[in-house]
């Protein structure tokens, strides 16, 4: 507890003396949260005079580039597992990971009227292919398998399945019409207003496991004056906010 409230003392100190300097740093996101990345991105830029570089993909494959030295200063998993596999093998600043968002997994159609409220619609057959992100790599895959086994339809529509490496590609699959429907991160719907033309049933938080996403500060930005400000920037009330406008649950635990 000593050091992490040593840690918050020092990004605090780091976000309000980063307009003496400005630095880029380079933020490995996970797919889901693409929107609200860019736009903290650009409160970074006004705020402090840092940039940040985003990149987005899937949770897994990140861990595995840090683990072989890729060059981020900072990690923004799609859950809590791997920000705390890399911190136990050492890749990581002491007392930096923190929880962002808890994400929601929603159940989508480009189509209006085609997924019901309920998500009858999966144990209807009434379509050909059903989409999800590969639960090997992403964390929202791996909820969308869980809640697929808890309504007992997991055998019957494995072959439908067709997997996307990321989030982010499951949820193109979905707007091009490879996919009649996919599971897909709530928030993804929310930001492209998608909302408006399709259908979705937002899938029950008792059917999967919590989707805790968690962020880390990586060693090469330890010395970073913008990575961390980008920590501390997460850590703003007005940041938690602006992630529930983008159908997070609440970040505290």
């Amino acid at each position: 507890m000593k050091g992490r409230a040593g840690f918050a003392l020092a990004l605090i100190a780091a976000l309000l003396c980063a307009v003496a300097r400005a630095d880029t740093v380079t933020v490995a996101v996970a797919a889901n949260f693409a929107a609200p990345a860019k736009a903290l991105a650009e409160v970074l830029r006004k705020t402090t005079g840092h940039t940040a570089q985003l990149s987005f993909g899937a949770t897994g494959m990140f861990t595995t580039q840090i683990g072989n030295g890729a060059p981020f200063d900072v990690f923004m998993a799609a859950d809590a597992k791997n920000p705390a596999k890399l911190e136990a093998e050492g890749f990581t600043v002491p007392g930096s990971r923190l929880t962002y968002a808890t994400g929601r997994l929603a159940l989508w159609s480009a189509q209006a009227d085609f997924v019901d409220a309920q998500g009858k619609v999966l144990g209807s057959g009434q379509f050909n292919k059903l989409a999800i992100a590969n639960p090997k790599f992403a964390p929202y895959g791996e909820a969308a398998m869980q809640t697929l086994g808890k309504l007992g339809l997991a055998g019957r529509l494995t072959p439908r399945l067709v997997m996307g490496e990321s989030i982010g590609q499951t949820y193109q699959f979905v707007v091009s019409g490879n996919a009649q429907l996919g599971f897909v991160a709530l928030s993804q719907v929310m930001a492209d207003g998608a909302l408006k033309t399709g259908s979705l049933w937002v899938v029950p938080q008792d059917l999967h496991a919590p989707i805790v996403q968690d962020a880390v500060l990586l060693r090469r930005g330890a010395d970073n004056p913008a990575a961390r400000a980008w920590m501390a920037l997460l850590q703003a009330p007005a940041t938690r906010d602006l992630i529930r406008d983008y159908g997070y649950a609440g970040a505290d635990r």
